[in-house]
């Protein structure tokens, strides 16, 4: 009768986990990095468990419990490199930080389960061991080093959101960052993001907006820049006689055609209300009210499918069909955005709810609509329901202020309905998507001088310091950008040294692996330039790491240190002592060579306080 060894099962499987590892297409996305330095340590630990698999001896239970935590380990792995190769690209762009974290979560785990594995118990070969030990170590460094953020896809990302007709470079940029360089890559790309809609219910939350946004601006770029590049003369013959297929969800329950006014089509399901039905045609539930309203998710989701498949999009009869004169929106749009305020006005809670939401999305979705949801008297009654009990209610109306603010004339609008007072308490006490939608109203806001004034002394800084701290990576980089902007106004300065700011502040600045470094520096810049802010910088013993940031840093990043380093320097020689022990000459001199030109002219100003102190103690 053979005799099984204990551990040869999680061996086996462990073997299976790498072999899979090792068949997985290459990654083509932003993730690419992260994925491939997984998946090469990984394909690293094949000898160690194969030589074991293979070899005479018995694992006893405490080897097989270190193997256990890595095949755990390995299990999770799999899942993250295979979610990362499939779907939409742009969705898992805009959740990197996210994902990011959990490559570094595995790595940690990894390492963690190699360290648990008595090694010195187990019969190996000194070249398997030897192998064993630089991935060990690989693993090590990497959990105590995750990656950086990727400056660059952040700024090129902001931009092609905020811009209506982003720069073709940061286009290009994006376009060869996220592997969507061709017309198929889009096309698929389209059908992900279908997919994603589809398995959250309808709902895949704020980003829709913004995927379809960056989308169209994407395939815009590549029909000029790269158009037809992988599609063959055959193919476009081909192409020209063939329909898509039309996706199950965009077609009208009733007529089944494509739907160019859902939920249902509109035409179609009021002829199934006005023939006496009182139940949904597709679930056969009774309706709980026969009002209708446009499903605006949905509509917008049905118009990028037919841009990226050469469908028309069917065109609405009747009325709807053309503007009018002077109108910013059609009639049809327009009733829809007077139905809306009426339910804003006089709804219950689920109402008020609903139509929050749908102005919400109309207020993103362009100019015309932010232009006429104003003009229609939308913003006192969204500033009321910033009081709102219902958390999700909040989060609405303080996230369509915000989308209404990108109109420069609904900024003073906003303000004079007496939302700065509002915006702020929802900010002190909302829920955090609600605090950092808040944040970044006040951002938009404080765009105009005198609201710099009204929001500082509403006491928004000692809120936004707390989003600062606590926040999620997106809600910090909000506050991060409002509190920065509102110090532009010297008051505000002084308001957020005496909330404490500056400690946080230099928490960032000392952990580069934290995403925050670069909002921490232009921060600590700008309040340097006042005596209070100069002097709580001073004494937060500062002058290491604005050295190593000059030293190593970007070139922004240089700029400001520098820029710090010479308000903390001027006028106190005890600071100078200590750039001088720290070897500051050397960094400065070769930053006023190579630096921006602000950072060159703060570089020499810094050396020419040293230099005086030179001779200062040399004529003594």
């Amino acid at each position: 009768m053979a005799v099984t060894n204990p551990g040869a099962e999680v061996l086996s499987r462990l073997v299976a986990s790498v072999k899979e590892v090792s068949g997985l297409p290459e990654c083509k996305n932003f993730f690419k990095k992260m994925h491939g330095n997984l998946v090469r340590r990984i394909k690293l630990l094949s000898p160690l468990f194969e030589e074991l698999r293979d070899g005479n001896e018995g694992l006893s239970q405490e080897e097989i419990k270190g193997f256990e935590l890595l095949r755990d380990a390995l299990d999770s792995s799999v899942e993250l490199l295979k979610s990362t190769n499939d779907g939409s690209k742009l969705y898992q762009c805009l959740q990197r930080d996210k994902i990011a974290a959990q490559f570094h979560q595995l790595t940690e785990q990894i390492e963690a389960a190699l360290s648990d594995i008595p090694y010195d118990k187990l019969d190996l070969s000194e070249e398997v061991r030897e192998q064993i030990e630089l991935v060990h170590v690989q693993f090590r460094r990497a959990k105590g080093r995750p990656d950086s953020p990727d400056l660059q896809l952040d700024h090129d990302l902001a931009v092609a959101q905020k811009e209506r007709d982003p720069d073709p470079a940061i286009l290009g940029r994006l376009s060869e960052k996220l592997h969507l360089r061709t017309i198929n890559d889009l096309k698929n790309e389209s059908l992900a993001f279908h997919e994603l809609v589809i398995s959250s219910g309808g709902d895949p939350g704020d980003c829709f907006e913004e995927i379809s946004s960056l989308l169209r601006k994407l395939k815009d770029f590549v029909l000029i820049e790269n158009p037809e590049v992988d599609i063959t003369e055959g193919e476009k013959g081909l192409m020209k006689h063939r329909s898509p297929v039309i996706p199950d969800d965009f077609r009208c329950p009733i007529s089944l055609e494509l739907m160019k006014d859902p939920t249902y089509e509109r035409s179609c399901i009021q002829k199934w209300l006005d023939a006496g039905h009182k139940t949904c045609p597709k679930t056969q539930q009774t309706l709980l009210h026969t009002a209708l309203t446009p499903n605006y998710v949905l509509k917008s989701l049905i118009a990028l499918w037919c841009e990226n498949n050469g469908v028309e999009l069917p065109k609405n009869q009747g009325a709807c069909r053309s503007k009018k004169p002077g109108t910013c929106v059609s009639d049809c749009d327009r009733a829809a955005i007077d139905a809306l305020l009426g339910k804003l006005a006089n709804g219950n809670v689920e109402e008020q709810r609903a139509a929050a939401g749908e102005l919400r999305l109309l207020a993103k979705r362009n100019a015309d609509n932010r232009v006429c949801i104003a003009e229609a008297g939308a913003i006192p009654l969204l500033v009321e329901l910033l009081s709102s009990t219902d958390p999700r209610t909040q989060e609405h109306a303080v996230t369509a202020l915000l989308n209404l603010s990108i109109n420069d004339s609904n900024k003073g609008t906003i303000v004079n309905a007496g939302a700065i007072p509002d915006i702020v308490d929802v900010l002190k006490n909302g829920s955090m998507e609600a605090r950092e939608n808040a944040a970044a109203t006040l951002f938009s806001l404080s765009v105009i001088d005198e609201n710099k004034v009204a929001i500082g002394a509403a006491g928004a800084i000692p809120a936004l310091i707390r989003l600062l701290c606590d926040g999620t990576p997106r809600g910090k980089k909000d506050a991060a950008t409002a509190i920065f902007n509102l110090s532009i106004y010297q008051g505000n300065k002084a308001r957020a040294v005496r909330a404490g700011i500056v400690p946080p502040l230099m928490r960032f600045l000392k952990d580069a692996g934290g995403g925050m470094v670069d909002e921490a520096l232009a921060i600590l810049a700008i309040l340097a330039s006042h005596q209070e802010g100069k002097t709580a910088i001073g004494q937060a013993e500062p002058i290491p790491v604005l050295m190593e940031v000059i030293r190593t840093g970007s070139p922004r990043n240089r700029e400001n240190a520098a820029a710090v380093l010479w308000a903390i320097c001027t006028g106190d020689a005890e600071q100078l002592k200590i750039a001088r022990e720290l070897d500051a000459e050397e960094a400065l001199k070769e930053l006023s060579e190579s630096g921006t030109d602000r950072a060159k002219r703060k570089a020499g100003s810094i050396l020419e306080l040293l230099q005086r102190i030179d001779m200062a103690v040399n004529s003594q």
